[in-house]
């Protein structure tokens, strides 16, 4: 790039809207109000002032409390000079929202503008959320935008080489895409003119356009008369033409028709913020809860109103989805707002999930009411031999489970009642193991049942559960062993350290290995008091100052199904419980955590060090993955991070056989084979990896809303108490594609929903399959009804990177289709409710083609 001196300087009149941070929502809902009649005003007064607004949500509440301004803005819209940029609900936290969600952000944000204005917004905007994931290019073109707009991470956390370049996702979906290299804000350090002289100085070196922003911030306000008087001084002084009254539109539009010479870059944009990728555990596991409860509920309704003509609900989950959003605001789903914001956010996502549980429900008891579970034997409904459930004499009782998920899924689920027996609906018995229940009522009704269950994607099977009638099934290949402080099954021998409670060993019995190098489990302390509540200025948390001890270990179940130990440890006043189960399907490691803390200024992390060599670490990030260096740093990610490498070649290994441990020589030139470990989790994003060893951030105690701050006695410390969630060490030969990850990390995060019935007669079977994709590597994230009312909407995603063909059935609509995906690619397929119209793949708005 070269020297022009023809460059102009795009002078960007915004104002950065904070709904919440340092305010509540209510604050914020007047603010936006009043920064809109300012903006207004500034249009009245000067003639050649352009303001430009982002986030659907701040024009919704306009339009419902303030209809007159409403009207107004429209007009200023159509006129061109209020110019609406971001296409999505609200500036969300760019790296902690699912795929789904910024889905969803594309489809309710640009159909908003679309209803209201006739218009979509073709730049993306996000001048504060605090990091951008590396497929935000793929997410932007799906939502109808070609350009996009942040400021973070900045110069000093990020080296671009120029602040206008092409961004690449890992697909080869390309957006134009600008940094500002100063705040959205009125903020100058070198005289009030500096900030515009310096941008014009850069334009020219670069040799292309750049954009100026000026409006106060955060709590609104926007452009002010000052403002626009003094950048009248300047452009008189500096040049009318060369310094101009713009939008992001325009600045775009110019440089699409100017074409300069610009730097293509392929990446995530990263790391600012790095404490927020922890900070406030509730709000993060409430989001994760509220993604996955609305997409099943979404599912069943489709099938309930298809098969059987429930009304589907699409109001109240379109209501849902617009409270998780507002909930993914940067300032909120980082957990850098004050205390009392997220007393609100709490009763957003309780709305949202309210809803979903709802709607999941009267789907779910629709089709089960609907299932055909009558026997010839049973005359009516009577509850003479069981006050619980309906079963007759030894006929059994029906329970249906259902898999919200597009694989078949083979799981361990749990039956509130002691049984007998069990057999899935071609009375084949099933395998079945007494555990705890949560209830102690009376002496003996304390016990629940575990099976294991194989249930179609997108379907239901129904079981039959029997109080009494023993019906013997086949002994288990994998049976469960428990002993002392050993869990074992066919596939991984696991051992813990009786005094620290660690997992000492994971012995892999198929190869022979062990998987661990040194101690898994480990529970250290970190200590953060040099934090601000955003992490600032921090790229690691590694001080370690302590690990939790003084372990109990207790046998809590004991079976051939599942065997699991329980891990108390302590440290301070903090109590840490970890349930170590192993199942008998596999040599994952389910781990449930009930963590006590009480600690301030510090942060948990459990490590896992791998036993690789060469060690690559991969994790989830919406709709994609990314692999990332294993240099320590504190990083973002979603439902899985995993750690794969060589299998260290040593003189000897380790071999069991037939109980006796003897050794085997390695030779030297034999090949090292590939394998790995996974992490999944149901509730957490952060993580760090140093060489192979994996911490997954659990906790952090900073300040509520501290900066830096002034700190006193009166401060209030964040996550103090009791929370749980679920974590998965999946061991896997190969690489992570290898390892079914994706599959397996939605089944921990949704496992399949049971629901008791009765005897009746019904229109639909025992078993019901939904869908049917034939790729493994292609997984359907969503169906849902189409916003026009018009058909479904199925969306799918490649997972391992591969170009794939695909098959994909829908038995219920007898409609199939084939399609290509490429590399990462997610496609929205429309299946229109006219039958003879064929499918079509449309965008995440649900409107334009894609070609």
């Amino acid at each position: 790039m070269t020297g022009n001196e023809n460059t102009k300087v795009h002078l960007i009149g915004n104002a950065h809207l904070d709904p919440v941070w340092l305010w509540q929502w209510q604050e914020g809902y007047a603010e936006i109000k009043a920064t809109f009649r300012s903006a207004l005003d500034r249009l009245n007064e000067f003639p050649e002032f352009v303001f430009t607004c982002a986030c659907a949500a701040y024009y919704q509440w306009v339009e419902e409390n303030a209809p007159e301004m409403f009207a107004e803005i429209h007009d200023r819209v159509t006129e061109g000079r209020w110019v609406i940029t971001g296409g999505w609900w609200i500036q969300p936290d760019c790296n902690l929202p699912s795929g789904e969600s910024f889905a969803r952000h594309g489809l309710y944000g640009q159909r908003y503008f679309l209803e209201k204005f006739g218009i979509m917004a073709s730049v993306g905007y996000n001048v504060d959320s605090f990091g951008h994931h590396g497929m935000m290019p793929q997410i932007l073109k799906q939502s109808g935008m070609d350009y996009y707009l942040f400021m973070r991470p900045e110069a000093h956390e990020k080296n671009l080489e120029n602040d206008l370049f092409w961004w690449d996702s890992e697909d080869g979906s390309r957006v134009m895409t600008f940094r500002l290299s100063d705040s959205y804000a009125n903020f100058t350090k070198h005289g009030k003119d500096a900030k515009i002289l310096k941008h014009k100085q850069l334009a020219e070196e670069k040799g292309h356009d750049y954009m100026s922003f000026y409006g106060v911030g955060n709590h609104g306000g926007g452009p002010t008369v000052a403002n626009l008087q003094l950048i009248d001084e300047i452009r008189e002084e500096h040049g009318r033409d060369r310094i101009i009254l713009s939008s992001p539109n325009q600045f775009f539009a110019d440089m699409v028709e100017a074409n300069p010479t610009i730097p293509v870059v392929k990446d995530e944009m990263q790391r600012h913020a790095v404490g927020c990728y922890s900070a406030h555990s509730e709000s993060k596991a409430n989001n994760r809860r509220a993604e996955h409860r609305l997409l099943s509920a979404e599912k069943f309704s489709s099938f309930a109103h298809m098969t059987l003509g429930l009304p589907y609900p699409k109001a109240a989950l379109n209501l849902a989805w617009e409270n998780v959003m507002f909930n993914q605001f940067h300032d909120i789903m980082g957990g850098c707002s004050i205390k009392e914001a997220f007393d609100d956010v709490r009763e957003f996502h309780g709305e949202a999930l309210a809803i979903g549980a709802r709607t999941l429900n009267a789907a779910m008891q629709k089709m089960s009411w609907a299932i055909d579970t009558m026997k010839p034997e049973v005359k009516s409904l009577s509850k003479d031999k069981d006050w619980q459930t309906w079963e007759q004499d030894d006929l059994g009782a029906p329970i249906v489970v259902f898999n919200p998920l597009s694989w078949e899924v083979e799981a361990l689920v749990k039956v509130n009642k002691k049984l007998k027996s069990v057999t899935d609906e071609t009375g084949a018995p099933v395998a079945i193991q007494t555990v705890r229940a949560s209830r102690t009522n009376g002496k003996e009704d304390k016990w629940d049942s575990l099976i294991t269950v194989r249930v179609p994607a997108f379907g239901y099977r129904v079981y039959w559960t029997y109080r009494d009638k023993e019906i013997a099934a086949e002994a288990l290949a994998g049976e469960v062993r428990v002993d002392g402080n050993t869990l074992e099954n066919a596939f991984v021998r696991v051992e813990l350290e009786a005094h620290t409670g660690y997992i000492q060993s994971i012995f892999d019995k198929q190869t022979n290995s062990e998987l661990l190098n040194g101690k898994g489990a480990v529970p250290i302390v970190i200590d953060e008091f040099h934090s601000d509540t955003w992490g600032h200025g921090l790229k690691q948390y590694r001080d370690e100052i302590a690990r939790f001890s003084d372990a109990r270990i207790q046998v809590l179940e004991e079976g051939s199904l599942r065997s699991t130990l329980r891990v108390t440890s302590r440290y301070n006043g903090s109590v840490l419980r970890q349930d170590i189960s192993l199942g008998h399907l596999s040599g994952d490691l389910q781990v449930r955590v009930q963590l006590d803390w009480r600690e301030k200024h510090k942060m948990l992390k459990l490590a896992f060090p791998i036993r690789v060599e060469q060690p690559e670490s991969v994790s989830e990030i919406p709709y994609g993955y990314i692999e990332r260096a294993t240099d320590g740093n504190e990083v973002p990610g979603q439902q899985w991070v995993d750690v794969s490498g060589k299998v260290p070649r040593e003189a000897e290994e380790i071999k069991e056989a037939d109980g006796a441990v003897e050794a085997s020589g390695v030779a030297d030139d034999a090949e090292q084979q590939v394998r790995g470990m996974a992490l999944l989790n149901d509730a957490k994003y952060a993580y760090d990896v140093l060489g192979s060893e994996i911490r997954m951030t659990v906790v952090r105690s900073p300040i509520f809303a501290d900066h830096f701050g002034e700190r006193d006695e009166q401060v209030e410390f964040m996550d103090q108490g009791v929370q749980e969630f679920t974590y998965t060490l999946t061991p896997h030969a190969g690489d992570w594609k290898q390892g079914r990850l994706v599959q397996k990390a939605n089944e921990l995060n949704v496992p399949p929903l049971l629901m008791w019935e009765t005897y009746h007669e019904g229109q639909l079977p025992q078993y019901f399959q939904g869908i049917e994709v034939s790729a493994e590597s292609v997984v359907a994230t969503a169906f849902k009804r189409a916003e026009d009312g018009d058909g479904w909407i199925v969306r799918c995603y490649e997972t391992l990177g591969q170009e794939t063909e695909v098959a994909i059935k829908l038995p219920v609509l007898k409609r199939e289709w084939k399609a290509t995906f490429g590399k990462c690619e997610i496609k929205t397929f429309w299946i229109p409710d006219d039958s003879s119209l064929d499918i079509a793949e449309v965008n995440f708005i649900e409107l334009h083609q894609v070609v």
